[in-house]
């Protein structure tokens, strides 16, 4: 059976590059094992939902080149989890409890003040179906939980039960499930967490791998036991360690921080996010990767390291810098048709240029340089006039190609008796307007007679 691996996010912002991570160890794996990948929204949160945050993960994941081979939306799969729930309910496995949020809370802080952990000690158990019925008089309605196959007969002795998994990036992990809550299943509004829906998809699916989080650990345990509860084979898991900002606070979908679409709006090329996404807090170095089946080979799960990584924007502009430094005019020509050049000298512009940019849409600004009108810095003293003019004077006749500049300050050299930074700097200045840029080689092609000699006027 071949690899079937999801990514399931929730439509309740934007995708960050934490989420990212999740979503390439995914994609990556799928690529590498000749496996699918399924795309799978988590909207059953009918409140925090939206739309147009799943067209955007969408976007965000295409952007990446992330193409799914199937799309589903829980918010369409309802009746898969009502019948899932009836089986659970048949089994006495699903139970309805009655407690406010206030009355759970003022319950953890009596356990915590008695040194005892914050466990449900399954009040609502003990229920009797008259006083049920008389808390739902009140206006109550039920949540419901999963009763925890953590016991012998009584389920209000709970005893030690491990469940163990071999974890595909952290090893053998033992969990006990005495030690956790039942986990509610069902809101008091009927509406679904992801942890009932999540089990019931990744068995109807295939999902033969899941790879998330190592905030989800002891989720598994949970689902583990939901797995078998409705009489389906677990997948195998993996949990990776999570992203932080550089000052250690972990990042949100809501807050826009770090988001791709920011990152993309940015001018960020793709596969410097995804290289760092994939990379930070892995063994070896952090460099920039040319596409995603190359950075699938960089993939090894047993390289993550066991500790959160810190995401720093500095290395994200060094990789991007160095990719976009080696991006051959193919991958750049239709974003530099959109700028005002003419296309017989758009290749030679970008292959001038893309050494100073460490964006692509830097390449705006020397555009403007070479083709437009500039601002010649003024005069520093009478010998930058006579330079200049000397400059003028000396520019080789005919048609300006690759060698014109070589000719030109040797021409300069040999009557001015200047050379080297004192001459090629103010020659640069004159052209360019800057101390600093690329080579003035290939650019005066560019720039062309006229516009030269305009400058060193």
């Amino acid at each position: 059976m071949s690899a079937i691996l999801r990514f399931a996010p929730s439509p309740t912002g934007r995708l960050h590059i934490g989420n990212l991570r999740t979503a390439l160890f995914n994609w990556l794996f799928a690529m590498r094992e000749g496996g699918q990948f399924i795309l799978r929204f988590d909207d059953t949160d009918r409140e925090r939902s939206r739309r147009e945050y799943a067209d955007l993960i969408e976007t965000d994941l295409r952007w990446i080149g992330i193409e799914p081979h199937r799309v589903a939306r829980q918010s369409e799969r309802i009746a898969l989890y009502d019948a899932a729930a009836e089986t659970l309910k048949a089994k006495g496995l699903l139970y309805p409890c009655y407690e406010t949020p206030d009355e759970l809370d003022r319950r953890r802080k009596r356990q915590a003040a008695r040194g005892l952990p914050p466990v449900y000690g399954r009040e609502a158990l003990k229920l009797s179906p008259e006083e049920r019925a008389a808390l739902e008089a009140e206006g109550r309605k039920p949540h419901w939980r999963f009763l925890l196959p953590n016991f012998k007969g009584d389920p209000f002795a709970p005893k030690r039960t491990d469940v163990t998994f071999d974890d595909l990036i952290k090893g053998p992990q033992t969990i006990d499930l005495a030690s956790l809550s039942d986990p509610v299943l069902i809101r008091g509004d009927g509406s679904y967490l992801y942890t009932l829906p999540s089990v019931v998809d990744d068995a109807e699916m295939g999902v033969t791998h899941i790879i998330r989080g190592d905030d989800h650990v002891t989720n598994t345990a949970v689902q583990y036991a939901l797995f078998e509860a409705l009489g389906a084979k677990a997948p195998v898991f993996g949990h990776h360690n999570l992203l932080t900002t550089v000052g250690g606070e972990g990042l949100s979908k809501r807050s826009g921080a770090l988001s791709l679409e920011t990152l993309r709006d940015e001018g960020f090329e793709p596969m410097a996010v995804a290289s760092l996404a994939v990379l930070v807090g892995m063994s070896g170095s952090i460099e920039p990767v040319s596409d995603l089946e190359r950075l699938s080979e960089r993939l090894n799960f047993r390289e993550v390291s066991a500790s959160a990584s810190k995401f720093d924007p500095a290395e994200l502009d060094r990789l991007n810098r160095e990719i976009v430094h080696g991006l051959e005019f193919e991958a750049v020509a239709t974003r530099i048709a959109t700028m005002d050049i003419s296309p017989e000298h758009a290749e030679a512009f970008w292959l001038a240029v893309r050494a100073n940019c460490d964006k692509v849409g830097d390449a705006w600004a020397w555009a403007e340089i070479v083709f437009g009108t500039i601002e010649t810095p003024p005069l520093q003293d009478d010998g930058e006039a006579t330079f200049r003019a000397s400059a003028a004077r000396l520019l080789p006749e005919g048609e300006i190609g690759a060698e014109t500049f070589k000719e030109w300050t040797a021409r300069i050299k040999s009557e001015t008796g200047v050379k080297g930074k004192a001459l090629f700097l103010p020659l640069r200045r004159a052209i360019t307007g800057l101390d600093h840029g690329p080579e003035l080689g290939p650019l005066l092609p560019l720039i062309g007679r006229e516009r030269l000699l305009a400058r060193l006027q």
